[in-house]
């Protein structure tokens, strides 16, 4: 059965589910797999259970298990909850232990709300079937391709096309001027930029009774929001809770207006050269290199969404503004990294490298803090690592 061409003829029919997602009809066919994965209620549940599960009898039944009594800790340094990003993910060691003590080999496990699909992984390990439902989009996909293991060389293949591809269109946004020595340049035959790593951006503040700017990357080491410094220009004595973050006004691209946003600046470049890891201050040639960056218009789809504002959603860091004049969700990323990802997102059909990509969003955005020795805000791995 070509059941691309079935679960089109049902979409119809479907769409009168509550709950269906919200989306075009190419899009929910162009995601799914059916039978077994569909971006939408599945039609085909209940023939998986008819093809994998056993008829119920009360007479001749004889599952008596008691209720589960024991203790289970399982940690979340594991490869396989790492692979993916989700809230409220459980290991899927630990759901192992009720589904070894509640079931038997070959039988079905249902999970209703699924998210990511830890349960059928673990199923999966101990030899049973799963059903896994979610009404969220984005966790059905995630659980899909966490559950589908075939592919995997496909997925090395095409990501080395698209890497490749990408590196030659956009390795130029993660370059930085390294500074040699005249003995150094004797002995270096190619140009003397490194490749960046990850790029330290900090919120500028303001002085309250002089108004001179700094970056709050320089005070950041006052932990205690209750100590105090000297303002460099005025000399006063100020805290960190006291300094109002610097507003400006930028031309958004991508909504083709002005918005007001916190100020931010690079403070921080941490970048590889001759295969050795050095950091440096932002110079001249980073400035123009982001610039240029700003000035370059992406060639493929990227996600332009209004975030949603409802009864303080964002909570108290939201009300005392610093996430002040994020109200898209491109507000959450690096113009250098919404180009790269963009990239990687359009140059691709592969399920597993689209996985793979959703997979990193969490840890290459502003949300990502900086506390020095590795990793970094706004980081994103260079496009030669």
């Amino acid at each position: 059965m070509d059941y691309k061409k079935d679960l089109a003829e049902k979409l119809a029919e479907l769409k009168k589910i509550e709950g269906f997602p919200k989306g075009e009809d190419e899009d929910i066919l162009a995601l799914s797999q059916p039978p077994f994965y569909t971006a939408c209620p599945n039609p085909y549940i209940a023939d998986f259970v008819k093809m994998y599960g056993k008829q119920y009898d009360e007479l001749t039944d004889t599952y008596r298990n008691e209720p589960f009594v024991g203790d289970v800790s399982e940690g979340k340094n594991n490869p396989i909850y790492n692979a993916h990003s989700y809230h409220t993910k459980v290991p899927h060691a630990a759901i192992k232990h009720y589904i070894e003590h509640y079931t038997s080999e070959n039988e079905i496990v249902l999970d209703g709300f699924s998210g990511t699909g830890m349960t059928g992984v673990a199923a999966s390990e101990l030899n049973r079937k799963s059903i896994l439902i979610d009404l969220a989009p984005i966790s059905t996909f995630i659980s899909w391709n966490y559950n589908c293991l075939n592919g995997r060389n496909e997925f090395s293949a095409e990501f080395e096309r698209v890497f490749k591809e990408v590196q030659s269109e956009y390795s130029w946004v993660y370059k930085t001027k390294h500074t040699i020595t005249q003995k150094q340049s004797q002995l270096i035959k190619n140009d003397n930029y490194g490749d960046i790593n990850y790029v330290v951006w900090s919120d500028v503040l303001s002085c309250p009774y002089c108004k001179h700017e700094f970056e709050y990357y320089l005070v950041d080491q006052l932990k205690d929001e209750t100590k105090s410094f000297e303002c460099i220009s005025c000399k006063a004595h100020v805290k960190k809770d006291e300094c109002p973050r610097v507003q400006v006004s930028v031309f958004d691209q991508f909504l083709s207006k002005e918005i007001n946003i916190n100020k931010q600046v690079p403070v921080l470049i941490n970048y590889i050269f001759n295969k050795k890891r050095f950091e440096k201050v932002p110079d001249e040639s980073d400035f123009n290199l982001l610039n240029k960056i700003e000035d370059t218009r992406s060639a493929y789809w990227l996600p332009i969404y209004k975030m949603l504002f409802k009864d303080d959603a964002w909570g108290d860091i939201y009300r005392t503004g610093y996430h002040f004049g994020m109200t898209h969700s491109h507000h959450f990323y690096t113009k250098r990294n919404l180009l790269v990802l963009g990239a990687f997102w359009a140059k691709t059909s592969n399920y597993k490298l689209k996985w793979a990509i959703t997979s990193i969003m969490n840890y290459v955005n502003k949300r990502q803090s900086y506390s020095g020795g590795g990793g970094g805000c706004q980081a994103f791995c260079s496009l030669h690592h």
